[in-house]
């Protein structure tokens, strides 16, 4: 039950209704390379240099720092000169190992442009491709392959998710009693990387669309690593240990007539 003190002044909706924007601080701040400038600088910048340096006007840019200041992903000096958070320079510079600019370079290009249609999704009980991309809701590889700058984007973002939490994902249950794994929808195959350190002894084929593992053997996985191997095909696999499905788009029809052809 609310508070008087929450209905009289309506704080938690305030910030529900103010969510969406900073998301998109964030992503512009990423698309624009401020951060990656900050950290090729090391040191402070002025807002003029800033903007100078990335083609913007000085006004738009001093907005966007401010608002990044707000969000403590930015700090600042005599209120003109910007440098990186800690928190900044480790996730959001796209030099980091651990950057996540991609995975939000997929949410601001992607996930935040479907979302502006979750009313039609509740109403039709599907996801809203058709509306966004122009291609069916039954085809969701279509929509993040739609271009192949697309899928390196979404197979960048896919490993720099497991380089935070795929250690965790793969300790969740012992699998050290099975040393040939497969990694159903295993992409770029950053959840094979942690797998096989985990489990030194272990071999992952990553089972996956014939242009996506074109594109991981010749981008994210080292021709010299022979514990990770590559399966082409389409969903639908009969001798598997691992299995990582993609399910948040899925159809619940989808979702059990695959497993179905899992189980064989």
């Amino acid at each position: 039950m609310s508070s008087t003190q929450d209905c009289d002044y309506p704080r938690i909706l305030f910030q529900y209704n103010n969510g969406f924007l900073v998301s998109k601080i964030m992503f512009t701040a990423c698309e624009l390379g401020v951060f990656d400038l900050l950290l090729e600088s090391e040191g402070s910048l002025s807002s003029d240099a800033i903007a100078e340096h990335l083609g913007t006007s000085v006004s738009g840019m001093e907005r966007l720092l401010d608002a990044c200041v707000g969000l403590k992903l930015l700090e600042v000096e005599m209120k003109t000169f910007y440098r990186n958070t800690e928190l900044s320079n480790l996730y959001l510079a796209k030099s980091s190992l651990k950057s996540q600019y991609h995975r939000l370079m997929y949410y601001s290009k992607t996930v935040y442009f479907c979302w502006q249609y979750l009313t039609d999704a509740v109403r039709d009980g599907k996801n809203q491709y058709e509306r966004a991309f122009g291609m069916s809701s039954e085809d969701i590889f279509g929509a993040f392959y739609r271009s192949e700058k697309e899928m390196i984007q979404f197979m960048y973002s896919l490993n720099a998710f497991w380089s935070i939490c795929g250690r965790d994902v793969i300790a969740a249950f012992d699998l050290s009693p099975f040393t040939v794994i497969y990694d159903l929808g295993g992409c770029a195959g950053g959840l094979a990387q942690e797998c096989i350190s985990l489990y030194p002894k272990s071999t992952v084929t990553i089972y996956d669309l014939p242009k996506v593992v074109q594109v991981a053997k010749e981008r994210f996985v080292p021709p010299e690593e022979r514990r990770i191997t590559f399966h082409e095909g389409k969903l639908g696999l009969s001798c598997v240990r691992l299995c990582r499905l993609v399910q948040c788009d899925w159809l619940q029809k989808s979702i059990k007539t695959s497993l179905l052809n899992l189980k064989g």
